[in-house]
């Protein structure tokens, strides 16, 4: 499965792929990518991560979300 969220871009580079990193070894999380250019980050994970508990995550992070 997988899930989009539209997110304010992190300057650094670096930063995005120490967060890739760490979304990456959650338990069910398969990987990431993030769309720099359109602003938007795409976690590729079973179904029994639910929507809320990756957002809750990413905003952990330091991704702001941006709701449609």
């Amino acid at each position: 499965m997988t899930t989009d969220f539209n997110i304010e871009i992190l300057a650094c580079v670096t930063c995005n792929n120490a967060i890739l990193q760490d979304l990456g070894s959650l338990q069910g999380v398969f990987g990431a990518t993030i769309d720099r250019i359109n602003g938007k980050i795409s976690i590729i994970h079973t179904d029994e991560i639910s929507r809320d508990s990756l957002k809750e995550k990413l905003s952990g992070l330091g991704f702001k979300i941006i709701e449609d």
